[in-house]
């Protein structure tokens, strides 16, 4: 099989090409990755995989790489709320007009199509709302980067139903692990630590959101591709909700340091309250349980892994850091 990944290079992608490589080595897999900041090569290393720097709105690139593939599994997107309430530009270019390139691509080769989406297109819950999201929740989106998923995440049924390709969506709660950004909360607080600097607490910490290893997030793609039916969505969690607060003491506890040790700061502009996946489907019809259903076994493996890769985001993390600062954060 020929894999073409979009945003191969970035967090959770580089992630699935790694257990792509480890778990069905019989695939060969092409990147095609912009390297904006949040993408790195060196998360690639190691994988046999082939890097093609573009951009998933250049139709031409796209629909040559399509032509040589059999699956495109479609991570690529620009993903940071802060930024898209600055400037939402990028988002709208990669995330609606590349998403539409992604599909014409594959309307015209005829390739199948996963496209990776976020629970974020939901909206937020209620922190006391005993509801979680499902497949049938209405869109409701808040920012700027979840209203442009949103919208890709509707373009791709349109073309199932209007062009007959055949696609799966899937939406993810937040995801945590190895290679990701520092600029993300989790990575943020471990390699504040491992800095010598102290961790930051958006307000009071009370937003929860429902986490996921990348590993169990990537492991449900495969299981979705393999098994999922054409125009479905299925919703990926592994009922690891909680608030900020204690996701951040749990970093403390699991790195030696008090858990009182870190400082309030502004709290995010449009903040979501609470999300919370309903992974029923997933795991009812296609069988999926995740490897990490307890969040301190999972952030364990993490705090072991930027430990001991200190060399993949020493480089930028003053450069991080003082972008926050500029805004309080």
């Amino acid at each position: 099989m020929r894999v073409l990944v979009t945003g191969g290079a970035g967090f959770i992608g580089a992630n699935f090409v790694h257990h792509t490589h480890l778990h069905r080595p019989d695939v060969q897999v092409t990147v095609l990755d912009k390297l904006t900041y949040a993408a790195n090569p060196a998360s690639l290393q190691g994988t046999g995989a082939q890097l093609v720097h573009g951009d998933i709105a250049d139709a031409q690139l796209v629909d040559r790489l399509v032509a040589d593939s059999d699956l495109v599994v479609h991570f690529a997107a620009e993903s940071h709320n802060d930024n898209s309430l600055r400037d939402p530009s990028p988002f709208v270019q990669t995330n609606l007009v590349g998403t539409f390139t992604i599909l014409e691509a594959v309307r015209t080769h005829g390739v199948r199509l996963h496209h990776i989406s976020t629970d974020e297109v939901y909206g937020d819950l209620e922190l006391d709302d005993p509801a979680k999201f499902t497949p049938d929740t209405p869109y409701n989106p808040s920012s700027p980067y979840s209203s442009t998923k949103a919208g890709s995440d509707l373009l791709v049924r349109a073309w199932v139903r209007s062009f007959g390709i055949v696609a799966t969506i899937s939406n993810c709660s937040n995801n945590y692990g190895p290679y990701q950004h520092i600029e993300k909360f989790i990575p943020r607080q471990i390699t504040n630590v491992l800095s010598d600097l102290k961790p930051k607490l958006y307000g009071a910490g009370e937003n929860v959101r429902d986490w996921i290893h990348v590993e169990d997030h990537n492991a449900a793609v495969w299981t979705i591709i393999d098994r999922g039916r054409s125009g479905e969505t299925y919703l990926i969690g592994a009922d690891g909700e909680r608030n900020n607060k204690d996701v951040l003491e749990l970093i403390l506890e699991l790195m030696g340091k008090p858990t009182d040790a870190y400082e309030h700061v502004t709290d995010r502009a449009g903040h979501d309250l609470r999300y919370a996946i309903d992974a029923g489907k997933l795991r009812d019809e296609l069988g999926w349980a995740p490897r990490y259903p307890d969040l301190r076994a999972g952030l364990e493996q993490t705090v072991a892994w930027y430990t001991a890769h200190r060399d993949w985001w020493q480089a930028t993390k003053a450069a991080t850091e003082a972008r926050y600062a500029e805004v309080g954060q």
